[in-house]
């Protein structure tokens, strides 16, 4: 199998340069050529000096359509690379990507320019939600004069990609973006009472910070789900929620404890009270929030059922 590595990002995000540096790091400069795949021309060039003390070769392909499986193992053929970077274009959709049954994707990480951001999710939200959502890893640049946007941009790709790691950074370097006067809520409060829009931001918070939330007490209105899946005794009190648009539904919630479990029906409408606790749940595969009912009360659907991210 031949590892592939996908940096995707809209023109001028930083792909090129992000790739020159990880190609002239010790760590990848390990035996066997690299090639890599370029799939769109930016201002920055290659440093051809650095592509042969990196052992890499680039190659470019310019049009979608030319990007196939059968292109891919001429390359393939050409150059016997140990290993495949791909800067793939951003106004391509990797929904329609296919690669050679033998070429096996590693890493997918997704470049965003700070100061362009609110356009692209604005204008081309789907586009950007397929290259947000397969990715491990997304980092945002240039972010001196966005900072106060950041905590909401963080949420909107979040809500998008809930397990991909999000790195924010300066002309300095990386910023933590994780202040508690962000929170449109009082953490302290006795109980957390979250509306529709603070759920959404409570979901994605403790995602990252849930040390903030260990043995807090939350209070929110919430809809019924029963995973087949789950231990007994335990469910998901969540939201419907409209992470990027109409057509891009998704269920959010964590499993929570409670011993009348069985006296719920899958999509009732409760208002929940209960404790945060951080433990392992074998559904998440890790260490995670899992909630314990202090109380489970049924209600009416509220106006608007789905929350929106976007």
């Amino acid at each position: 199998m031949i590892p592939v590595f996908m940096i995707n990002g809209f023109l001028d995000s930083g792909k090129t340069m992000f790739i020159e540096y990880t190609i002239s790091q010790p760590y990848f400069q390990t035996k066997g050529t690299t090639l890599v795949i370029v799939c769109e021309e930016g201002e920055v060039e290659y440093d051809e000096e650095l592509l042969k003390k990196s052992r890499a070769v680039m190659e470019l392909i310019e049009d979608e359509e030319d990007f196939t499986p059968q292109n891919l193992i001429a390359l393939e053929k050409k150059h016997r690379p140990a290993r495949v970077i791909i800067e793939f274009n951003g106004m391509w959709n990797s929904k329609n990507i296919k690669f050679p049954w033998h070429w096996k994707l590693e890493q997918q990480i997704t470049m965003i320019d700070g100061s362009t951001f609110a356009t692209y999710f604005t204008n081309m939200k789907s586009l950007l939600a397929e290259h947000l959502r397969k990715s491990e890893m997304i980092l945002m640049n240039r972010c001196d004069n966005i900072m106060d946007k950041i905590p909401t941009y963080k949420r909107n790709i979040k809500a998008i990609n809930q397990q991909a790691e999000v790195i924010f950074e300066d002309k300095n370097g990386e910023v933590n973006v994780t202040l508690e006067e962000d929170l449109p809520y009082d953490v302290n409060a006795d109980t957390i009472s979250l509306n529709d829009q603070q759920y959404g931001v409570w979901y994605i918070d403790v995602l990252d910070n849930a040390e903030r939330y260990r043995g807090k007490t939350i209070s929110y209105l919430a809809q019924v789900l029963k995973p087949k899946e789950f231990p007994k005794g335990y469910f998901v009190p969540g939201r419907m929620a409209m992470t990027c648009c109409a057509e891009d539904m998704a269920f959010l919630g964590y499993a929570c404890k409670y011993d009348k479990m069985d006296e719920l029906k899958e999509q009732d409408w409760i208002k929940v009270t209960a404790k945060v606790g951080i433990e392992f749940f074998e559904d998440y595969g890790k260490e995670g929030p899992v909630l314990s009912a202090i109380s489970v009360e049924k209600t009416t659907a509220p106006k608007e059922p789905v929350i929106s991210f976007v």
